[in-house]
């Protein structure tokens, strides 16, 4: 509905609701006026004309109207409930209450007044499974000794909603929230949002609900039938693709009518009586607005048997529409389970969600959205996000709001065009930056290849690597390589060598190259003595990379990897199973995953075929160690007489050599002087402590 018909509706609600209480107000007057044998004059017809004229203000059914079908009310229960509602909107009406019940201290509606008072009465109404009593509709307030003269009192929510308030039940603050559109600054419709292969998802869902709504009855007309009066297949929508299934869930629900609230398994309690009062209540708001409900189970831990069992009766209670978002299929207990699986949209998807969220800053791009598709594996919420900040930002250096007519050839100039694409690829990094907090430790590459003294075999491997990467979508996209198996299209390297040879700046060298984020994932800190639990570890930190902008480097691959074992035990099988995980996640990782080791001998031949790039760091020699020595110190650090000559005959690697350097560095500024062969050699003489290892006379010769 559009502004003026929620007005009119609004309006026509309010005045339909004042003149229904009106209506039993009259009644109970009358019932007065005959207990006190007085005449009075009819009222009833300009009532019923004041009805009228609401209904003529109502582009849809008044709440009233609604609630009384959606809940079946007969006459009497109908007027039962607008007895509680004229005691809320009338001052007076407790004062009419007192007089037709012969007794100031009742004041208020009670069973003995409407089966009194009302036409048609019926005791069933006021019993706990009548629907006033078991919606909660109207609460009985027991401070009498008899049900029948205690206290009736409408319920907060119900009063709300009669007069048109369109907010959730209170009770559901802080466990479940209604979901709205979150793609970015711009409103969207979600349907159009999607993806074609999202949208088809979408589509099938409501389609689904919709279906079974004409199926279950033929004799309502199809906007009239009420979507959650019926058991529905359960929906459950499976992957990685978090934002996608929401926004999928969104446009579902808008193609079928219907609002949209989310809960999470955290918040679903465990308590019985408390479960029980959850699920009726947001029953009764499905029933009330048109609400589907997204169960959000992609964090759930399985290991809670009282939080498995809760969402379990949960899941098989709810009978209005529900869609389950989880990483891996659940089995149906009670209800059938219709299942999509939700992928990431195709590089196609994405290039023309691309251009259209750009719109006329496209163009001007020269291919850069091509290469934001090529690295970036981003869903259509996140595009629409990083489009919206980049028009902003546009508008902002160019001074032209980019919703006018300009051509924006007309206005960005060659520079500018430069800035909004660093703007893009640096908005693009941090969007897809993974949640890694606990498992992994970012690393701010500051290396480049200048920094790097290694042979011309491993520099070359390396520049290799880094054309793959960049190269990736041609050539499994564009030349087809894809189509020829989609088994090992990851990029994965293995860095072999000792302990400071340049294993971890190598990586640093290629997050700059390439500008990727880099994530160090120490993987003695992941495997676990628990069965599973290691490759739960490990798919949370490929899940959450998928972004497509992260290199991940797993350290300490030993922990992990070696001779294939003998199964001795189940515990050998799983050790097996968990290196194998490791490289099937790899075989098709978006990104780059790295592994090193100081054992490459240990690692079993049959893995490292699974690696497509092994590059071997061996000890630097002489001449090797005085080129590090050279390339290490800053180009602001002062230095004086430094003989690199004699510095590379120190038989240390190059994480050494960097060590040595910076602690001679703060020997230097605290003296105040340029870093000199003295503070080398101090430095030098700590470093071989803190390794247990004798400095020889030879390695020294000549230094001071």
């Amino acid at each position: 509905m559009n502004a003026n018909t929620i007005d009119n509706w609004s309006s026509g609600n309010y005045r339909y609701l004042i003149a229904s209480a009106a209506g039993v107000r009259l009644v109970l007057e009358n019932f007065v006026a005959r207990r006190q044998d007085e005449s009075r004059s009819s009222e009833e017809a300009a009532i019923q004309a004041a009805i009228e004229v609401a209904e003529t203000l109502l582009p849809k059914p008044s709440a009233l109207q609604q609630l009384c079908r959606e809940f079946k009310l007969s006459d009497f229960e109908r007027n039962v409930l607008l007895l509680c509602v004229a005691t809320e909107l009338d001052p007076c009406f407790a004062d009419l209450c007192a007089q037709a019940q012969e007794s100031a201290a009742l004041s208020y509606p009670t069973f003995n007044l409407a089966m009194s008072a009302l036409s048609m009465p019926h005791w069933d109404a006021i019993s706990p499974d009548s629907p006033l009593r078991y919606w909660q509709l109207i609460e009985v307030v027991r401070h009498r000794e008899t049900l029948s003269s205690s206290q009736l009192q409408i319920n907060e929510r119900i009063l709300h909603y009669l007069m048109g308030v369109d907010c959730l039940d209170a009770a559901f603050k802080g466990i479940i929230e209604p979901v709205s559109i979150s793609s970015g600054k711009m409103v969207r419709s979600p349907s159009l949002s999607l993806t074609q292969s999202h949208f088809t998802l979408a589509s099938q869902i409501a389609g689904i609900w919709t279906e079974n709504r004409v199926r279950q009855s033929s004799n309502f007309a199809f906007d009239s039938l009420p979507i959650t009066a019926r058991p529905l297949p359960i929906v459950q929508l499976c992957g990685s693709e978090v934002a996608s299934k929401t926004e999928i869930a969104l446009a579902a629900c808008e193609l079928a009518n219907l609002k949209l609230a989310a809960v999470s398994t955290a918040v679903i309690p465990t308590v019985t009586a408390e479960l029980n009062e959850l699920i009726l209540l947001w029953q009764r708001e499905a029933k009330l607005n048109q609400y589907a409900l997204l169960l959000d189970c992609d964090e759930m831990e399985l290991q809670d048997a009282a939080k498995e069992n809760a969402i379990a009766q949960f899941i098989a209670k709810i009978s209005s529409p529900l869609i389950i978002a989880t990483l891996d299929r659940r089995r149906a207990s009670r209800n059938p389970f219709i299942t999509f699986d939700v992928n990431p949209p195709t590089k196609q998807e994405q290039l023309e969600i691309w251009q259209n969220a750009l719109g006329k800053i496209a163009p001007i791009l020269n291919g850069q959205v091509e290469l934001l598709v090529e690295q970036f594996n981003l869903n259509a919420p996140t595009i629409y996000a990083v489009c919206d900040e980049a028009i902003g930002f546009t508008s902002e250096i160019v001074g032209t709001d980019f919703t006018d007519k300009l051509a924006p050839q007309e206005t960005i100039k060659i520079d500018r065009s430069a800035a909004i694409q660093n703007r893009l690829w640096d908005t693009c990094r941090a969007q897809s930056r993974p949640q890694l907090d606990d498992l992994a430790q970012r690393i701010l590459p500051a290396a480049s290849w200048d920094d790097l003294v290694l042979p011309a075999t491993a520099h070359n491997t390396l520049q290799e690597i880094a054309a793959h990467v960049r190269q990736r979508t041609k050539v499994y996209g564009q030349w087809g390589f894809a189509s020829k198996g989609g088994r090992g299209l990851g990029i994965s390297a293995l860095f072999a060598g000792m302990s400071g040879t340049g294993k971890t700046m190598s990586a640093e060298v290629l997050a700059t190259e390439l500008q990727l984020d880099l994530y160090r994932i120490d993987l003695s800190s992941v495997v676990s003595k628990y069965i599973g639990e290691t490759e739960k570890n490990l798919r949370r930190v490929f899940d959450a990379a998928e972004g497509g902008a992260t290199i991940l480097l797993f350290d300490e691959a030993d922990a992990i990897f070696g001779k294939r074992s003998d199964v001795k035990d189940s515990h050998d099988r799983y050790a097996n199973m968990e290196v194998s995980y490791l490289l099937q996640r790899m075989e098709s990782y978006q990104g780059l995953a790295i592994l090193t080791t100081n054992l490459k001998d240990s690692l079993d031949t049959a893995f490292l075929r699974r690696i497509r790039f092994v590059v071997k760091y061996a000890f630097p020699d002489t001449k090797e160690r005085a080129e590090i020595w050279r390339r290490v110190f800053p180009k602001n650090t002062p230095t004086e007489s430094l003989d690199f000559a004699r510095l590379g005959r120190l038989n240390v690697a190059g994480g050494n050599i960097r060590n040595i350097a910076l602690n001679a560095a703060f020997m230097a500024a605290e003296a105040g002087e340029a870093v000199m062969m003295k503070h080398l050699l101090t430095a030098t003489k700590a470093e071989y402590i803190k390794l247990e290892r004798t400095l020889t006379d030879e390695e020294i010769k000549g230094w001071v």
